[in-house]
């Protein structure tokens, strides 16, 4: 009866995973390797106490940044069943007790998805990508949004390429506040050794 049970949360756990990478346009290698995280999870016993879509949510949130397919937790929570809190609570305790080898995100690799809903120029993710290492060198992502981050380097690429794009359409395209974008452009702007 246990094995039925267990069996039917497993379907369903594939099942949510399935539906949430269609939505995210995940590539099926990486549904794949989500599918083992939360079949790992299950064999461990990690999932008493934690909802099937918060386990479901952040293996995938998780297979994505293993595969460096750039998904935000911003980006992903609208797919998912469960708020954003639980997302990353359930990530970070997922990644812990899998011992899932997990860099930070780089923020370039947002740059070429937020450019192209921008219809932004290869002048300007070149730039953008520039800024990005150029801040990071500086020590400035320590803590920080890689998404927040990418979009303030494109924001910020765009009045140095004299193309200019606003901020409001930058942080519709990222997923972030404008006042991100603001908060990191001056940071960024400042690293470069540049006047506002």
């Amino acid at each position: 009866r246990t094995q039925g049970h267990q069996e039917r949360n497993l379907q369903h756990a594939l099942g949510e995973i399935d539906r949430m990478a269609s939505a995210l346009g995940v590539p099926d290698a990486t549904r794949e390797m989500a599918s083992v995280m939360y079949r790992r999870a299950l064999s461990e016993d990690l999932l008493p106490g934690r909802s099937i879509e918060s386990v479901a949510t952040a293996v995938l949130y998780a297979a994505c940044r293993q595969e460096n397919i750039p998904r935000s937790l911003n980006e992903i929570t609208p797919v998912s069943r469960v708020n954003r809190k639980e997302i990353g609570r359930c990530y970070r305790y997922l990644s812990k007790e899998l011992e899932l080898e997990i860099e930070p995100a780089d923020p370039k690799q947002y740059v070429p998805r937020f450019a192209s809903k921008l219809d932004a120029s290869t002048e300007i993710q070149e730039k953008a990508k520039e800024i990005i290492d150029v801040g990071t060198e500086a020590g400035l992502l320590s803590g920080k949004s890689p998404t927040g981050f990418a979009a303030a380097a494109i924001y910020a690429a765009s009045l140095l390429c004299n193309d200019r794009v606003t901020q409001q359409t930058v942080a519709e395209a990222a997923n972030v506040t404008e006042v991100t974008i603001r908060n990191r452009y001056q940071e960024q702007m400042e690293a470069m050794g540049l006047e506002m």
